[in-house]
């Protein structure tokens, strides 16, 4: 098959949607078929682009990929990671990347058997409408999160009324309205598959997000030789994480004289407002900055029970973080502030303790209970086998082209 990718996050942007798109992608090509992706330059999560990506992926940039995908590189916006901005910059990639397109077809003659568009950014679901209309090609929607249900919790928008209230809900009706004229939809958990049906959506398929299981193998078993209780949380630090909730449980530790060291390393939008929040309680957590990927193993190392953690929305209910998989691999202990799906699959896995979000006082007291019952660490491996038979990249990527396969011989007959 000839695939065309539509993406506002790619390579070589370190994130859970560009490690899943990368893994795919090299699969697909292994597999014998050709890949384009339109997508722009990496500036993500600063709104900047790195001086040393200026050449090789940089705006109009063109170049195949060491495994042997074609990359057109589109212009950007920058933008200082509020919402109104980045949603400026998602709007112009997507206007940007539906241009791209029709110059590959005007000057190239370019046509793929699928067109994949992948949000967020939202937006980016529109080029794909357009582009797969232009090319006479299927669309292959790809939800990564609860969209459009999360712009109601999206900050910024929250309680809006008036003009509002009135614009949220003409993107969930837009969403909605993009994602029933896709030839199929491929959502990341069953829990959001289920609400899509139930809107009137038939063509939906779960394809999870994924990890590669071997890049965790060789982490031993967690170290016993520190009396101290060891937190880590590693990876976006937005306002959907709800991070606070970490801050107040390390401080109850440290007023009840509990020896507990807790570190959050990573960046994004609530960095602020999480150190200042931090000094007021007299800094009771390592704040520490975003670490290349080669750098992540150390902190697993370290510790002893890693943290995933989501506010108590609904449609959070209906989302697995592509983090919680990682630690799966890991094989660490977890502590889980998530609800629905995602502690279901904790429980299930017997990967470590679930917590109701945002509860700092229960988290404080599962914290207690592991310092006081260190046995209560070890993991028996449950994580891992479930990672090797749901959801490493070899089997997600055998999935993904089966569906393509399918989408593209459906649209062939008609």
């Amino acid at each position: 098959m000839r695939i065309l990718l539509l993406s506002h996050y790619f390579e070589p942007e370190d994130g859970a949607p560009q490690r899943r798109w990368h893994a795919l992608l090299q699969r697909f090509v292994q597999a014998g078929h050709e890949v384009h992706v339109i997508c722009p330059p990496p500036h993500h999560p600063t709104g900047r682009m790195a001086a040393r990506h200026r050449k090789t992926a940089g705006k109009y940039r063109y170049r195949v990929t060491e495994y042997g995908a074609h990359i057109y590189r589109v212009s950007y916006l920058w933008h200082n990671g509020h919402i109104a901005t980045r949603t400026l910059d998602h709007l112009w990639v997507a206007f940007a990347s539906m241009r791209a397109a029709f110059a590959l077809r005007l000057i190239r003659g370019f046509r793929p058997d699928v067109v994949i568009a992948t949000a967020p950014g939202l937006p980016t679901l529109l080029a794909g409408h357009s582009v797969a209309r232009l090319l006479r090609a299927p669309l292959v929607a790809e939800m990564r999160d609860a969209w459009p249900d999360l712009v109601s919790y999206t900050p910024g928008l929250v309680r809006g009324q008036g003009f509002i209230g009135r614009f949220k809900h003409l993107v969930h009706e837009k969403v909605t309205s993009l994602q029933q004229t896709a030839a199929h939809v491929v959502t990341t958990t069953s829990g959001f598959a289920e609400v899509l049906r139930l809107r009137g959506i038939e063509r939906v398929t779960v394809i999870r997000n994924g990890t590669l299981l071997r890049q965790y193998e060789a982490l031993p078993p967690r170290e016993s030789d520190h009396p101290e209780l060891r937190v880590l949380y590693i990876g976006t630090i937005g306002r959907s994480q709800g991070l606070d909730v970490l801050l107040r449980a390390a401080s109850r530790l440290r007023e009840a004289g509990l020896p507990a060291s807790v570190r959050i390393v990573g960046s994004g939008a609530d960095i602020p407002r999480l150190r200042r929040l931090n000094a007021q309680l007299g800094h009771p957590v390592e704040l520490m900055p975003q670490v290349p990927a080669s750098a992540v193993f150390d902190h697993y190392l370290w510790a002893d029970t890693c943290v995933v953690s989501l506010r108590d929305w609904e449609p959070f209910s209906w989302t697995v973080p592509s983090k919680l998989y990682e630690l799966l691999a890991a094989g660490r202990h977890i502590s889980a502030l998530v609800a629905g799906e995602s502690a279901d699959l904790v429980i299930e896995t017997a990967s470590g303790d679930v917590v109701s979000p945002g509860d700092d006082e229960s988290l404080a007291r599962l914290w207690t209970e592991l310092i006081r019952d260190p046995s209560r660490l070890q993991r028996d491996g449950g994580g891992r086998a479930w990672i090797a038979e749901h959801v490493d990249f070899d089997r997600i990527a055998e999935q993904y082209l089966d569906l393509l396969d399918s989408v593209s011989e459906r649209a062939a007959a008609y």
